[in-house]
Protein backbone atom coordinates (compact mmCIF):
# COMPACT_ATOMS: atom_id res chain seq x y z
CA UNK A 1 0.00 0.00 0.00
CA UNK A 2 1.59 3.51 -1.31
CA UNK A 3 0.39 6.36 1.00
CA UNK A 4 -0.36 9.59 -0.81
CA UNK A 5 0.23 12.20 2.21
CA UNK A 6 1.72 15.33 -0.04
CA UNK A 7 5.18 14.16 -0.56
CA UNK A 8 7.70 14.21 -3.10
CA UNK A 9 8.15 11.07 -5.67
CA UNK A 10 10.84 9.90 -7.72
CA UNK A 11 10.80 8.05 -10.75
CA UNK A 12 11.32 4.94 -8.59
CA UNK A 13 9.09 5.50 -6.27
CA UNK A 14 6.84 4.45 -9.42
CA UNK A 15 8.20 1.08 -10.24
CA UNK A 16 5.43 -0.92 -7.98
CA UNK A 17 3.08 0.55 -10.41
CA UNK A 18 5.26 -0.33 -13.77
CA UNK A 19 5.92 -4.33 -12.66
CA UNK A 20 2.10 -5.07 -11.27
CA UNK A 21 -0.85 -4.06 -9.88
CA UNK A 22 -0.14 -1.71 -6.55
CA UNK A 23 -2.20 -0.54 -3.84
CA UNK A 24 -2.97 3.57 -2.84
CA UNK A 25 -4.82 5.33 -0.38
CA UNK A 26 -5.11 9.16 0.13
CA UNK A 27 -5.01 10.72 3.84
CA UNK A 28 -7.51 12.70 5.14
CA UNK A 29 -5.06 16.19 4.87
CA UNK A 30 -4.49 15.75 1.63
CA UNK A 31 -8.32 15.31 0.94
CA UNK A 32 -9.13 18.31 2.94
CA UNK A 33 -6.72 20.14 0.42
CA UNK A 34 -8.66 18.53 -2.57
CA UNK A 35 -11.76 20.01 -1.24
CA UNK A 36 -10.20 23.50 0.01
CA UNK A 37 -9.35 23.91 -4.15
CA UNK A 38 -13.18 23.09 -5.29
CA UNK A 39 -14.69 25.57 -3.08
CA UNK A 40 -12.15 28.03 -4.03
CA UNK A 41 -13.39 27.36 -8.26
CA UNK A 42 -17.05 27.30 -7.33
CA UNK A 43 -17.03 30.46 -5.52
CA UNK A 44 -15.32 31.88 -8.93
CA UNK A 45 -18.00 30.69 -10.78
CA UNK A 46 -20.88 31.80 -8.53
CA UNK A 47 -19.21 35.57 -8.42
CA UNK A 48 -19.08 35.02 -12.72
CA UNK A 49 -15.58 35.09 -13.19
CA UNK A 50 -14.82 34.10 -16.36
CA UNK A 51 -12.81 31.05 -16.31
CA UNK A 52 -11.71 28.81 -19.11
CA UNK A 53 -13.08 25.69 -20.05
CA UNK A 54 -15.86 26.11 -17.34
CA UNK A 55 -17.91 29.05 -18.85
CA UNK A 56 -15.52 29.04 -22.08
CA UNK A 57 -14.93 26.99 -25.04
CA UNK A 58 -11.69 25.35 -25.39
CA UNK A 59 -8.65 26.18 -27.55
CA UNK A 60 -9.61 28.37 -30.63
CA UNK A 61 -12.68 28.65 -29.12
CA UNK A 62 -11.87 30.13 -25.77
CA UNK A 63 -13.98 32.72 -26.78
CA UNK A 64 -17.01 31.38 -26.75
CA UNK A 65 -18.53 31.93 -23.46
CA UNK A 66 -21.08 28.87 -22.30
CA UNK A 67 -24.29 29.46 -20.31
CA UNK A 68 -24.62 27.97 -16.51
CA UNK A 69 -27.23 25.36 -18.04
CA UNK A 70 -24.35 23.98 -20.90
CA UNK A 71 -21.58 23.80 -18.64
CA UNK A 72 -21.75 20.10 -17.58
CA UNK A 73 -22.57 19.23 -21.06
CA UNK A 74 -19.32 21.47 -22.26
CA UNK A 75 -17.34 18.87 -20.30
CA UNK A 76 -18.54 15.40 -21.17
CA UNK A 77 -18.12 16.84 -24.61
CA UNK A 78 -15.21 17.53 -24.39
CA UNK A 79 -14.24 14.24 -23.11
CA UNK A 80 -15.51 12.57 -25.99
CA UNK A 81 -14.83 14.74 -28.72
CA UNK A 82 -10.78 14.58 -27.44
CA UNK A 83 -11.26 10.37 -27.78
CA UNK A 84 -9.76 10.40 -31.22
CA UNK A 85 -5.92 8.41 -30.36
CA UNK A 86 -4.90 6.02 -32.88
CA UNK A 87 -2.51 3.08 -32.70
CA UNK A 88 -1.79 -0.05 -30.35
CA UNK A 89 -3.19 0.79 -26.70
CA UNK A 90 -0.41 1.45 -23.80
CA UNK A 91 1.06 -1.79 -21.80
CA UNK A 92 -0.69 -2.05 -18.19
CA UNK A 93 3.16 -0.83 -17.35
CA UNK A 94 1.99 2.72 -18.82
CA UNK A 95 -1.41 2.81 -17.90
CA UNK A 96 -0.57 2.10 -14.17
CA UNK A 97 2.10 4.85 -14.09
CA UNK A 98 -0.50 7.34 -15.85
CA UNK A 99 -2.88 6.87 -13.38
CA UNK A 100 -0.74 7.25 -10.61
CA UNK A 101 0.93 10.35 -12.04
CA UNK A 102 -2.41 11.75 -12.35
CA UNK A 103 -3.57 10.78 -9.10
CA UNK A 104 -0.58 12.51 -7.31
CA UNK A 105 -1.00 15.67 -9.62
CA UNK A 106 -4.84 16.48 -8.44
CA UNK A 107 -3.49 15.51 -4.90
CA UNK A 108 -1.58 18.50 -4.24
CA UNK A 109 -4.47 20.51 -4.20
CA UNK A 110 -4.82 23.17 -7.30
CA UNK A 111 -7.04 21.47 -9.87
CA UNK A 112 -10.44 22.67 -8.37
CA UNK A 113 -12.06 18.83 -8.83
CA UNK A 114 -14.10 17.30 -6.91
CA UNK A 115 -12.57 14.60 -4.41
CA UNK A 116 -15.03 12.18 -6.40
CA UNK A 117 -12.78 12.26 -9.07
CA UNK A 118 -9.61 11.13 -6.67
CA UNK A 119 -11.42 9.16 -5.35
CA UNK A 120 -12.60 6.93 -8.47
CA UNK A 121 -9.10 7.27 -9.64
CA UNK A 122 -7.67 5.46 -6.72
CA UNK A 123 -10.16 2.93 -7.19
CA UNK A 124 -9.28 2.24 -10.85
CA UNK A 125 -5.83 1.50 -9.33
CA UNK A 126 -6.93 -0.33 -6.59
CA UNK A 127 -8.97 -2.57 -9.20
CA UNK A 128 -6.43 -2.48 -11.04
CA UNK A 129 -9.19 -0.98 -14.01
CA UNK A 130 -7.05 0.04 -16.56
CA UNK A 131 -8.29 2.59 -19.73
CA UNK A 132 -7.44 0.79 -22.76
CA UNK A 133 -5.69 4.20 -24.18
CA UNK A 134 -4.37 4.10 -27.64
CA UNK A 135 -0.84 5.11 -28.09
CA UNK A 136 -0.67 7.99 -30.62
CA UNK A 137 -2.61 11.09 -31.19
CA UNK A 138 -0.79 13.75 -28.75
CA UNK A 139 1.66 16.68 -29.67
CA UNK A 140 2.47 16.79 -26.15
CA UNK A 141 1.40 20.57 -25.76
CA UNK A 142 -2.25 21.40 -23.81
CA UNK A 143 -1.65 17.87 -22.00
CA UNK A 144 -1.65 14.47 -23.51
CA UNK A 145 -5.08 15.25 -24.67
CA UNK A 146 -6.27 12.48 -26.73
CA UNK A 147 -4.56 9.35 -24.83
CA UNK A 148 -5.95 11.30 -21.28
CA UNK A 149 -9.43 11.78 -23.12
CA UNK A 150 -9.55 8.14 -23.22
CA UNK A 151 -8.59 7.08 -19.48
CA UNK A 152 -11.16 9.62 -18.70
CA UNK A 153 -13.79 7.80 -21.08
CA UNK A 154 -13.24 4.95 -18.94
CA UNK A 155 -13.76 6.70 -15.96
CA UNK A 156 -17.54 8.65 -17.15
CA UNK A 157 -18.55 4.46 -17.91
CA UNK A 158 -17.50 4.91 -21.77
CA UNK A 159 -14.66 3.57 -23.78
CA UNK A 160 -12.97 0.07 -22.53
CA UNK A 161 -10.91 -1.22 -19.85
CA UNK A 162 -7.94 -3.93 -18.74
CA UNK A 163 -9.78 -5.87 -16.07
CA UNK A 164 -8.71 -9.26 -14.73
CA UNK A 165 -6.03 -8.95 -17.55
CA UNK A 166 -8.96 -8.76 -21.17
CA UNK A 167 -10.46 -5.97 -22.42
CA UNK A 168 -13.93 -5.20 -21.47
CA UNK A 169 -16.40 -2.25 -21.13
CA UNK A 170 -15.58 -0.36 -18.33
CA UNK A 171 -19.56 -0.41 -18.24
CA UNK A 172 -18.97 -4.08 -17.48
CA UNK A 173 -16.14 -3.57 -15.26
CA UNK A 174 -18.49 -1.16 -13.15
CA UNK A 175 -20.96 -3.60 -12.60
CA UNK A 176 -18.28 -6.34 -10.88
CA UNK A 177 -16.70 -3.69 -9.08
CA UNK A 178 -19.66 -2.22 -7.74
CA UNK A 179 -17.74 1.22 -8.37
CA UNK A 180 -19.80 3.78 -10.13
CA UNK A 181 -18.71 6.33 -13.25
CA UNK A 182 -18.33 9.61 -12.99
CA UNK A 183 -20.60 12.05 -13.63
CA UNK A 184 -18.19 14.95 -14.64
CA UNK A 185 -19.03 18.78 -12.97
CA UNK A 186 -17.53 22.22 -13.63
CA UNK A 187 -13.48 21.96 -15.22
CA UNK A 188 -13.14 18.30 -14.26
CA UNK A 189 -13.00 16.92 -17.59
CA UNK A 190 -10.61 19.91 -18.83
CA UNK A 191 -8.36 18.87 -15.75
CA UNK A 192 -8.96 15.21 -16.51
CA UNK A 193 -7.03 15.83 -19.99
CA UNK A 194 -4.60 18.86 -19.00
CA UNK A 195 -2.01 17.34 -18.22
CA UNK A 196 1.91 15.90 -18.70
CA UNK A 197 1.01 12.40 -17.57
CA UNK A 198 1.54 10.24 -20.21
CA UNK A 199 4.31 11.78 -21.77
CA UNK A 200 5.93 11.30 -18.05
CA UNK A 201 4.70 7.97 -17.66
CA UNK A 202 6.41 7.06 -20.87
CA UNK A 203 9.87 9.07 -19.79
CA UNK A 204 9.43 7.35 -16.19
CA UNK A 205 9.50 3.48 -17.88
CA UNK A 206 12.31 4.35 -19.64
CA UNK A 207 14.24 5.62 -16.37
CA UNK A 208 13.68 2.29 -14.57
CA UNK A 209 14.62 0.17 -17.64
CA UNK A 210 17.80 2.50 -18.24
CA UNK A 211 19.09 1.86 -15.07
CA UNK A 212 19.24 -1.77 -14.78
CA UNK A 213 20.50 -1.54 -18.86
CA UNK A 214 23.30 0.79 -17.21
CA UNK A 215 24.28 -1.94 -14.83
CA UNK A 216 23.77 -4.71 -17.15
CA UNK A 217 26.26 -3.18 -19.61
CA UNK A 218 28.83 -2.89 -17.37
CA UNK A 219 28.48 -6.58 -15.98
CA UNK A 220 28.33 -7.73 -19.90
CA UNK A 221 31.14 -5.49 -21.14
CA UNK A 222 33.48 -6.96 -18.67
CA UNK A 223 32.98 -10.58 -19.35
CA UNK A 224 33.85 -9.20 -23.05
CA UNK A 225 36.85 -7.72 -21.95
CA UNK A 226 37.94 -10.91 -20.21
CA UNK A 227 36.85 -13.16 -22.91
CA UNK A 228 38.95 -11.10 -25.76
CA UNK A 229 42.11 -11.02 -24.02
CA UNK A 230 41.88 -7.38 -23.73
CA UNK A 231 43.30 -5.45 -20.95
CA UNK A 232 41.98 -5.31 -17.35
CA UNK A 233 44.61 -2.01 -16.59
CA UNK A 234 42.57 0.55 -18.77
CA UNK A 235 40.15 0.73 -15.81
CA UNK A 236 42.56 1.43 -13.25
CA UNK A 237 40.76 3.39 -11.06
CA UNK A 238 43.77 5.68 -10.30
CA UNK A 239 43.61 5.98 -14.25
CA UNK A 240 39.88 7.35 -14.55
CA UNK A 241 40.25 10.09 -11.38
CA UNK A 242 42.33 12.14 -13.88
CA UNK A 243 38.78 12.97 -15.78
CA UNK A 244 36.40 14.20 -13.81
CA UNK A 245 33.05 12.89 -14.89
CA UNK A 246 31.30 11.06 -11.72
CA UNK A 247 30.14 8.47 -14.59
CA UNK A 248 32.93 7.42 -15.91
CA UNK A 249 34.40 6.74 -13.02
CA UNK A 250 32.03 4.57 -11.19
CA UNK A 251 31.62 2.47 -14.34
CA UNK A 252 35.81 1.91 -14.56
CA UNK A 253 35.29 1.23 -11.01
CA UNK A 254 32.96 -1.33 -11.77
CA UNK A 255 34.48 -3.36 -14.44
CA UNK A 256 38.02 -3.13 -12.33
CA UNK A 257 36.28 -4.79 -9.51
CA UNK A 258 34.36 -7.06 -11.67
CA UNK A 259 37.39 -8.62 -13.18
CA UNK A 260 39.34 -8.97 -9.81
CA UNK A 261 40.35 -12.51 -9.31
CA UNK A 262 40.72 -13.66 -12.68
CA UNK A 263 42.83 -16.45 -14.08
CA UNK A 264 42.08 -15.31 -18.18
CA UNK A 265 43.23 -11.70 -16.73
CA UNK A 266 46.45 -12.93 -15.81
CA UNK A 267 47.26 -15.50 -18.10
CA UNK A 268 47.65 -12.39 -20.61
CA UNK A 269 49.81 -9.87 -18.07
CA UNK A 270 52.81 -9.43 -20.23
CA UNK A 271 51.25 -10.25 -24.14
CA UNK A 272 52.57 -7.36 -26.56
CA UNK A 273 48.53 -6.44 -27.50
CA UNK A 274 49.92 -2.27 -26.92
CA UNK A 275 46.23 -0.90 -26.92
CA UNK A 276 42.79 -2.34 -27.20
CA UNK A 277 39.73 -1.07 -29.72
CA UNK A 278 38.15 1.78 -28.73
CA UNK A 279 34.51 -0.65 -27.84
CA UNK A 280 36.35 -2.20 -25.10
CA UNK A 281 39.52 0.59 -24.13
CA UNK A 282 36.56 3.75 -23.86
CA UNK A 283 34.04 1.59 -21.97
CA UNK A 284 34.25 3.88 -19.03
CA UNK A 285 34.26 6.92 -21.11
CA UNK A 286 30.80 5.66 -23.05
CA UNK A 287 29.18 4.15 -20.56
CA UNK A 288 30.18 7.18 -18.38
CA UNK A 289 28.96 9.75 -20.47
CA UNK A 290 25.43 7.64 -20.58
CA UNK A 291 25.01 7.47 -16.98
CA UNK A 292 25.98 11.51 -16.47
CA UNK A 293 22.87 12.01 -19.17
CA UNK A 294 20.54 9.34 -17.21
CA UNK A 295 20.95 11.45 -13.80
CA UNK A 296 20.27 14.62 -15.88
CA UNK A 297 17.06 12.98 -17.56
CA UNK A 298 16.07 11.81 -13.99
CA UNK A 299 16.01 14.65 -12.32
CA UNK A 300 14.07 16.46 -14.58
CA UNK A 301 11.70 13.53 -14.68
CA UNK A 302 11.62 13.50 -11.25
CA UNK A 303 10.60 17.28 -11.50
CA UNK A 304 7.84 16.67 -13.44
CA UNK A 305 6.51 13.56 -11.70
CA UNK A 306 6.01 16.17 -8.75
CA UNK A 307 4.55 19.45 -10.71
CA UNK A 308 1.41 20.69 -11.31
CA UNK A 309 0.23 20.74 -14.80
CA UNK A 310 -2.89 21.34 -15.55
CA UNK A 311 -4.74 24.38 -16.51
CA UNK A 312 -6.23 26.21 -15.20
CA UNK A 313 -4.79 26.55 -12.04
CA UNK A 314 -6.75 26.99 -8.80
CA UNK A 315 -4.80 28.66 -5.95
CA UNK A 316 -6.50 28.48 -2.73
CA UNK A 317 -4.15 31.01 -0.90
CA UNK A 318 -4.79 33.80 -3.13
CA UNK A 319 -8.79 32.72 -3.29
CA UNK A 320 -8.41 33.08 -7.73
CA UNK A 321 -7.83 31.01 -10.95
CA UNK A 322 -5.28 31.66 -13.21
CA UNK A 323 -4.06 30.76 -16.73
CA UNK A 324 -0.44 29.37 -17.45
CA UNK A 325 1.04 27.00 -19.69
CA UNK A 326 1.77 24.10 -17.22
CA UNK A 327 0.64 21.19 -19.57
CA UNK A 328 3.21 22.01 -22.26
CA UNK A 329 5.59 18.67 -21.99
CA UNK A 330 9.17 19.94 -23.66
CA UNK A 331 11.11 19.35 -20.45
CA UNK A 332 9.72 15.86 -20.70
CA UNK A 333 10.49 15.86 -24.67
CA UNK A 334 14.05 17.10 -24.41
CA UNK A 335 14.84 14.66 -21.17
CA UNK A 336 13.14 11.70 -23.37
CA UNK A 337 15.43 12.55 -26.48
CA UNK A 338 18.76 12.94 -24.58
CA UNK A 339 18.29 9.33 -22.74
CA UNK A 340 17.77 8.14 -25.85
CA UNK A 341 20.75 9.07 -27.63
CA UNK A 342 22.36 7.28 -24.23
CA UNK A 343 20.62 4.15 -25.15
CA UNK A 344 21.57 4.09 -28.99
CA UNK A 345 25.43 4.70 -27.80
CA UNK A 346 24.91 2.06 -25.39
CA UNK A 347 23.85 -0.74 -28.08
CA UNK A 348 25.80 0.84 -30.90
CA UNK A 349 29.35 0.29 -28.26
CA UNK A 350 27.74 -2.87 -27.42
CA UNK A 351 27.50 -4.21 -31.09
CA UNK A 352 31.16 -3.16 -32.13
CA UNK A 353 32.18 -5.56 -29.21
CA UNK A 354 30.41 -8.79 -31.07
CA UNK A 355 31.75 -7.99 -34.07
CA UNK A 356 35.37 -7.61 -32.56
CA UNK A 357 34.55 -11.51 -30.63
CA UNK A 358 33.55 -12.55 -34.54
CA UNK A 359 36.84 -11.90 -35.71
CA UNK A 360 38.31 -15.63 -34.22
CA UNK A 361 41.82 -16.28 -35.18
CA UNK A 362 42.97 -13.30 -33.66
CA UNK A 363 41.88 -14.37 -30.28
CA UNK A 364 42.78 -17.81 -31.10
CA UNK A 365 39.53 -18.89 -31.59
CA UNK A 366 37.13 -19.70 -34.28
CA UNK A 367 35.66 -16.81 -36.68
CA UNK A 368 32.35 -16.50 -35.61
CA UNK A 369 33.44 -18.73 -32.91
CA UNK A 370 31.86 -21.35 -35.09
CA UNK A 371 32.47 -25.26 -34.39
CA UNK A 372 33.22 -26.44 -37.29
CA UNK A 373 34.05 -22.94 -39.85
CA UNK A 374 32.53 -22.96 -43.67
CA UNK A 375 30.20 -25.78 -42.41
CA UNK A 376 28.77 -23.70 -39.67
CA UNK A 377 28.31 -20.20 -39.33
CA UNK A 378 28.17 -19.44 -35.56
CA UNK A 379 27.52 -16.59 -34.07
CA UNK A 380 27.69 -14.85 -37.57
CA UNK A 381 23.87 -13.83 -37.89
CA UNK A 382 23.87 -13.14 -34.21
CA UNK A 383 26.54 -10.13 -35.12
CA UNK A 384 24.20 -8.97 -37.87
CA UNK A 385 21.02 -8.60 -35.95
CA UNK A 386 22.63 -6.80 -33.53
CA UNK A 387 24.01 -4.80 -36.38
CA UNK A 388 20.07 -3.83 -37.23
CA UNK A 389 19.06 -2.82 -34.35
CA UNK A 390 22.19 -0.63 -34.11
CA UNK A 391 21.59 1.01 -37.18
CA UNK A 392 17.45 1.30 -36.76
CA UNK A 393 18.24 3.22 -33.25
CA UNK A 394 20.33 5.43 -34.99
CA UNK A 395 17.41 6.56 -36.94
CA UNK A 396 15.13 6.54 -34.18
CA UNK A 397 17.58 8.55 -32.45
CA UNK A 398 16.32 12.24 -34.44
CA UNK A 399 15.06 14.45 -31.31
CA UNK A 400 10.99 14.31 -31.49
CA UNK A 401 11.52 17.68 -29.16
CA UNK A 402 13.11 19.56 -32.04
CA UNK A 403 9.75 19.34 -34.31
CA UNK A 404 6.67 21.12 -33.56
CA UNK A 405 3.52 21.81 -35.53
CA UNK A 406 0.62 24.19 -35.21
CA UNK A 407 -2.70 23.01 -34.36
CA UNK A 408 -5.93 24.34 -32.80
CA UNK A 409 -6.45 27.31 -35.35
CA UNK A 410 -3.28 28.58 -34.47
CA UNK A 411 -3.62 28.43 -30.27
CA UNK A 412 -1.22 25.52 -29.67
CA UNK A 413 1.48 27.21 -32.15
CA UNK A 414 4.18 25.64 -30.37
CA UNK A 415 4.54 22.03 -29.50
CA UNK A 416 6.80 19.44 -27.57
CA UNK A 417 6.14 16.29 -29.05
CA UNK A 418 6.71 14.76 -25.65
CA UNK A 419 4.86 11.27 -26.26
CA UNK A 420 6.75 10.63 -29.53
CA UNK A 421 10.16 11.38 -27.60
CA UNK A 422 8.75 8.96 -25.17
CA UNK A 423 7.62 5.56 -27.35
CA UNK A 424 10.91 6.54 -29.27
CA UNK A 425 12.42 5.86 -26.30
CA UNK A 426 10.89 2.76 -25.07
CA UNK A 427 11.28 1.33 -28.72
CA UNK A 428 15.34 1.81 -28.38
CA UNK A 429 15.38 0.82 -25.49
CA UNK A 430 13.89 -2.79 -26.68
CA UNK A 431 16.49 -2.83 -29.03
CA UNK A 432 19.11 -2.52 -26.80
CA UNK A 433 18.51 -4.83 -24.54
CA UNK A 434 18.09 -7.58 -27.48
CA UNK A 435 22.05 -6.04 -28.61
CA UNK A 436 22.77 -6.30 -24.73
CA UNK A 437 21.29 -10.27 -24.65
CA UNK A 438 23.06 -10.66 -28.30
CA UNK A 439 26.63 -9.43 -26.28
CA UNK A 440 25.63 -11.67 -23.25
CA UNK A 441 25.72 -15.18 -25.60
CA UNK A 442 28.60 -14.66 -27.46
CA UNK A 443 30.64 -13.42 -24.63
CA UNK A 444 29.71 -16.36 -22.17
CA UNK A 445 30.65 -18.67 -25.35
CA UNK A 446 33.83 -16.54 -25.72
CA UNK A 447 34.42 -17.24 -22.09
CA UNK A 448 33.60 -21.03 -22.15
CA UNK A 449 36.37 -21.50 -24.41
CA UNK A 450 38.41 -20.60 -22.69
CA UNK A 451 38.66 -22.75 -20.45
CA UNK A 452 40.41 -24.63 -18.17
CA UNK A 453 41.15 -20.96 -17.36
CA UNK A 454 39.53 -19.81 -14.58
CA UNK A 455 37.14 -17.09 -15.12
CA UNK A 456 36.85 -14.13 -11.97
CA UNK A 457 34.11 -15.06 -9.60
CA UNK A 458 32.00 -12.25 -10.81
CA UNK A 459 31.76 -13.32 -14.19
CA UNK A 460 31.48 -17.19 -13.63
CA UNK A 461 28.60 -16.53 -11.74
CA UNK A 462 27.16 -14.43 -14.71
CA UNK A 463 28.11 -17.47 -16.69
CA UNK A 464 26.69 -19.86 -14.87
CA UNK A 465 23.40 -17.99 -14.68
CA UNK A 466 22.85 -18.03 -17.97
CA UNK A 467 24.35 -21.94 -18.64
CA UNK A 468 21.55 -22.31 -16.25
CA UNK A 469 18.95 -21.71 -19.17
CA UNK A 470 21.06 -21.49 -22.09
CA UNK A 471 23.26 -24.86 -22.36
CA UNK A 472 26.68 -24.42 -24.10
CA UNK A 473 26.47 -25.26 -27.38
CA UNK A 474 29.00 -26.07 -29.59
CA UNK A 475 27.06 -26.76 -32.86
CA UNK A 476 24.99 -24.30 -34.76
CA UNK A 477 20.98 -24.49 -33.96
CA UNK A 478 18.12 -21.66 -34.21
CA UNK A 479 19.76 -18.67 -32.07
CA UNK A 480 16.80 -16.60 -31.34
CA UNK A 481 14.87 -18.23 -28.78
CA UNK A 482 18.26 -18.13 -27.12
CA UNK A 483 18.75 -14.51 -27.34
CA UNK A 484 14.89 -14.07 -26.09
CA UNK A 485 15.81 -15.85 -23.02
CA UNK A 486 19.01 -13.83 -22.21
CA UNK A 487 16.80 -11.01 -22.91
CA UNK A 488 14.50 -12.28 -19.92
CA UNK A 489 17.39 -12.89 -17.55
CA UNK A 490 18.27 -9.25 -18.70
CA UNK A 491 14.81 -7.82 -17.76
CA UNK A 492 14.09 -9.35 -15.05
CA UNK A 493 17.66 -8.32 -13.67
CA UNK A 494 18.54 -11.29 -12.85
CA UNK A 495 21.79 -10.99 -14.11
CA UNK A 496 22.41 -8.05 -11.70
CA UNK A 497 20.84 -10.01 -8.85
CA UNK A 498 22.92 -12.78 -9.41
CA UNK A 499 26.24 -11.20 -8.39
CA UNK A 500 24.60 -8.10 -5.82
CA UNK A 501 25.74 -10.11 -2.91
CA UNK A 502 29.81 -10.69 -4.41
CA UNK A 503 29.65 -7.09 -5.66
CA UNK A 504 28.52 -3.56 -5.14
CA UNK A 505 27.19 -1.72 -8.61
CA UNK A 506 26.14 1.12 -8.88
Amino acid sequence: MITVSGQEYTFEDLKPFVTGPQKVRVTREVKSSIQLSRRVLEDQIRSGKTIYGVNTGFGALSQKHIDEKDQMQLQLNLVRSHSAGVGKPFGPDVTRAILFLKLINFCQGYSGVRWDVVALLRDFINHDMLPVIPSKGSVGASGDLAPLSHMTLALIGEGEVLFNDRPISSSNAYKKTGLNPLILKAKEGLALLNGTQVSTALAVNGLIRMRNLLITADLVSAISVEATLSSRNMFNPILHRLKKHPGQIQSAKNVWNILNKSDIVKSHKNCDRVQDPYSFRCIPHVHGACRETFESVRRIIDNEINSVSDNPLVIPGSKSVFNSGHFHAEPVGQAADMLSISAVELGGISERRIYKMMEGENMGVQPFLAGSPGVESGYMMAQITAAALASENKTLAFPASVDSITTENGQEDFVSMAPIAGRKLLNIIDHLENILAIELLVATHLLDLRRPLKSSPVTKTIRDTVRHVIPFNSRDRVLSPEIAKAVELIQSEKIISAVNSMIKLN
